[in-house]
């Protein structure tokens, strides 16, 4: 639309491809490519994006997504994705990508970057041996993208890690309330870090820009208010402060404001946060979840996705 961008973000759950199982992929891509349509997005973050191999030691790449975009809208859109920390391709799993009309002018991944690892010595009484080195579960996609307005828009993607307790190396009996309760201590503090690491590098942004345009979109893994998503506001409320980070969503109507749904229960874990000069252009936001299917009884295999893509309209 003239003098208006989409923006959107979208967890398309495990996007695979494999010869074996070109099936069932044709049938994910009659749901989701009709669905991308509708989003009908200018900038559009993707989690959960996987990486194939066309023969067993060929490099990986987005077989995949190429194949979703292929003959639709996003075709020819500019792309920025991650890689795997230490290496130049993509991972199999999970990487991120973003798609966008305009060009690119500059991105990189962002992995302890800011935070460095660290290291968790378990207590005396249980059975693991020796201090557990803490690392994120993947990398933050950082693009800046030239608006047609001339301003430049920051966009962070990123999908924190899920409120699943992280193993614990060496615990004999990995379903014991104990390493239950140290597993999901661990998840929760990879979770949070790495939301500190997104809030830095934007504090970094904002030390450099007057008024700048921020969006930091993706899968939180947890709910609008949860540490992480409070650590990301970079304010003691959303929206209060000059360089607080506005959670769009909640312009929604409560009844409406999810995005999962998880044994009967709706939560917002997927989110595009505006810094002030981007939340003022703000004019629309929309979430799609008309039909969504519980995470908790979907059959397999998910045609569509588990999660509704979130969409917010910018003034250029």
């Amino acid at each position: 639309m003239a003098g208006h961008f989409r923006l959107a973000t979208f967890n398309i759950e495990n996007l695979d491809w494999s010869p074996s199982a070109q099936d069932e992929f044709d049938r994910r891509l009659a749901v989701l490519r009709p669905q991308l349509a509708a989003i009908d997005a200018d900038i559009l973050c993707l989690q959960e994006v996987d990486a194939q191999r066309e023969a067993a030691h060929a490099p990986r790449r987005f077989i995949a997504l190429d194949r979703l975009v292929e003959g639709g809208g996003y075709a020819n859109f500019f792309r920025a994705t991650t890689s795997r920390p230490g290496g130049a391709a993509p991972a199999d799993i999970h990487n991120l990508a973003l798609l966008s009309r305009w060009p690119v002018v500059e991105h990189r991944q962002l992995y302890h970057d800011i935070i460095a690892p660290w290291r968790w010595t378990p207590p005396a009484e249980t059975s693991v041996p020796q201090p557990i080195d803490i690392l994120f579960e993947r990398p933050i996609l950082y693009a800046r993208v030239d608006l047609p307005d001339g301003a430049a828009l920051h966009v962070l993607n990123l999908h924190l890690r899920a409120p699943r307790a992280v193993p614990l190396p060496g615990e004999a009996d990995r379903k014991s309330s104990r390493a239950f309760a140290e597993g999901q201590w661990l998840a929760a503090q990879k979770r949070e870090g790495q939301a500190l690491e997104a809030r830095l590098f934007v504090d970094r942004i904002f030390d450099v820009e007057t008024a700048p345009l921020i969006a930091v979109c993706g899968d939180l893994n947890c709910d609008a208010y949860d540490a992480p998503a409070r650590i990301l506001w970079g304010a003691e409320e959303a929206a209060s402060g000059p360089r607080s980070l506005a959670p769009l969503a909640l312009r929604i109507e409560e009844r409406a404001r999810f995005t999962v749904i998880h044994a009967g229960r709706k939560t917002l874990i997927d989110q595009i946060l505006a810094s002030p000069a981007l939340a003022a252009r703000c004019e629309e936001v929309v979430i799609s979840n008309d039909g969504l299917a519980d995470e908790a009884t979907a059959p397999d295999p998910i045609l569509g996705s588990l999660h509704a893509p979130l969409v917010a309209r910018f003034r250029l």
